[in-house]
């Protein structure tokens, strides 16, 4: 019975095998026909699905199921089908059904066309490795195998020296969360003995003297914190991410969509560590909660569609490390899926929704500026969210962290209500917004709890942060909620030269990326560098 079950994990490894295999033979058969290719990953693609819909139900009916480690017990190579690697993959698998469609029609008659083909199936390859690696030495190939194959997409048109400038960056950056991984690893493989991830996770669930005389516990949680930042393209290093539309419309999808959910899926990963360590959970929740404040901010004058949804992915990115960093990791792998297909859709569609945006104005009634209706927005959403949270027995008053990510969650039902409330617009326009607050509160309501449910055997239970935490999440949220009764007073202040001029100042996201390139000196590489 254990062969079999083990085979059933190795199984995992042919569509993965399939997608490198394809890419290989796009690098070495330069006149291999796109028809050919597009056949080969495209049929790929919905193996995977089925292969991901089998596993899934395979861990719903026998629970986890692992491979042996192959090699060195630190560094070898093993895999782990549990409930977040087969939703993670279903939810990859999915995206490649999609996007591989997409590409196989978006360049054609490009001469690199297979080539291009090639080069996606690798990167979906080496993500879905990273996914299910049950092991540290395979989680870090398969980290930096991401990071290198998405490098190759993001050179695809390599003599555009706005998508080398882009594509440098992000290779610094990604070298720089490499070495963290690598240390991270490092650590724990030294402490525990061995690099396999459910013995140190089952050693961090039963607590005892092996993980007390950890003493670089600290350090490696800041070391997976600092990796997910960079990986995500968090402040101040964030200024890549809204540069690489040079790229091909499916690359951007890919990158939003798939790549750029690395970082909070490491983190999710390697919950059970993360949350022991207060110092990574402080970092995550300061420079997630600014960059999701300060990209969210930025996108609102973005002329381009691209950059808007550029900065749009930091901020969700900042949000959903921020709530890793308050512990609730089910609504940060809901954050993620969601976050996900939403994205790649909005990439994808993104020349169709210029197109209709041209053709189509929607006059919308012009706003009041009114301080007790906008106030009134902000109550009609707590009154929501607090009737739901009785009905799911829900105590955000007992569980800080739920209570901060439910005030947030007040604020964008407030953002909902007010455009209508706050306006001269009919009430049934204000009724229809209310009833949409109600959606999303049945949505988050019942989606989290079915993320915890699904969920709940791989990740910690949610406790109460320590002081620090709790002290930088009120603060965060006080700076959430300063900012969103800006954005609902936008419309009324929008003439005003003082508004005007930092309109301009956000579009140019105050300048941080323009200082670093200067201090890198990275607008002086050569057009020939590639």
């Amino acid at each position: 019975m254990e062969s079999i079950t083990t085979s059933l994990v190795f199984w995992a490894l042919l569509t993965p095998a399939f997608f490198y295999v394809a890419g290989l033979l796009a690098a070495f058969s330069p006149k291999l026909s796109p028809k050919i290719m597009g056949f080969l990953i495209r049929q790929t693609s919905y193996i995977n699905l089925l292969f991901s819909v089998a596993a899934s139900v395979l861990v719903a009916t026998k629970g986890f199921l692992f491979s042996p480690t192959l090699g060195n017990p630190s560094w070898g190579f093993s895999l782990r089908l549990d409930p977040l690697s087969v939703l993670i993959w279903l939810m990859i698998s999915l995206l490649a059904v999609v996007i591989l469609r997409y590409s196989v029609r978006y360049l054609e008659g490009d001469k690199r066309h297979a080539s291009f083909l090639g080069r996606m199936a690798i990167t979906f390859a080496s993500v879905q490795i990273l996914v299910l690696s049950g092991n540290l030495g395979i989680f870090l190939l398969a980290w930096i195998a991401t990071s290198i194959s998405l490098h190759r997409l993001l050179l695809f048109y390599s003599e555009r020296r706005a998508a080398r400038l882009a594509a440098w960056k992000k290779f610094a950056t990604a070298r720089m969360g490499d070495l963290c991984i690598f240390a991270a690893a490092a650590n724990l493989s030294h402490h525990f003995g061995t690099g396999d991830l459910e013995t140190i996770f089952q050693a961090f669930h039963q607590g005892g003297s092996q993980v007390e005389s950890f003493g670089f516990l600290g350090i490696t949680g800041v070391l997976f914190a600092m990796a997910a930042i960079l990986k995500s393209a968090q402040f101040p290093l964030h200024g890549w991410l809204v540069e690489v539309m040079e790229t091909p419309t499916p690359v951007s999808a890919l990158l939003h969509a798939g790549v750029l959910n690395a970082g909070p899926f490491l983190v999710v990963r390697m919950s059970p560590i993360m949350h022991e360590a207060t110092a990574a959970s402080a970092l995550l929740v300061i420079v997630g909660g600014f960059t999701g404040w300060f990209a969210s901010t930025a996108l609102l004058p973005q002329p381009s569609v691209k950059v808007a949804l550029g900065y749009s992915s930091a901020a969700h990115m900042g949000f959903m490390l921020m709530v890793a960093g308050l512990g609730v990791y089910p609504a940060v792998v809901l954050h993620l899926v969601a976050h996900s297909f939403y994205k790649a859709h909005a990439f994808l569609s993104s020349g169709s929704v210029v197109e209709a945006a041209r053709n189509k104005s929607i006059p919308l009634p012009s706003r009041l500026g009114s301080l007790r209706r906008i106030a009134g927005s902000l109550g009609i959403a707590l009154l929501v969210y607090t009737l739901f949270a009785i009905i799911w027995g829900v105590h955000p008053l007992q569980r800080p962290s739920l209570l901060a990510v439910g005030i947030i969650l007040v604020l964008g039902m407030g953002q909902i209500i007010a455009p209508a409330l706050d306006s001269k617009g009919p009430r049934k326009a204000t009724l229809l917004a209310c009833g949409m607050a109600i959606g999303v509160a049945i949505a988050f309501f019942s989606l989290e709890a079915g993320a915890h449910a699904l969920l709940h055997s791989v990740l910690p239970e949610l406790t109460t942060p320590a002081l620090p935490i709790l002290f930088l999440a009120a603060a965060t949220v006080l700076l959430y909620q300063l900012a969103v009764i800006m954005q609902m007073y936008l419309p009324v202040m929008i003439r005003t030269p003082t508004l005007h001029a930092w309109a301009i100042h956000l579009r140019n996201g105050l300048y941080v990326n323009a200082a670093l390139d200067r201090l890198a000196g990275s607008l002086h590489i050569s057009k020939r560098q590639s």
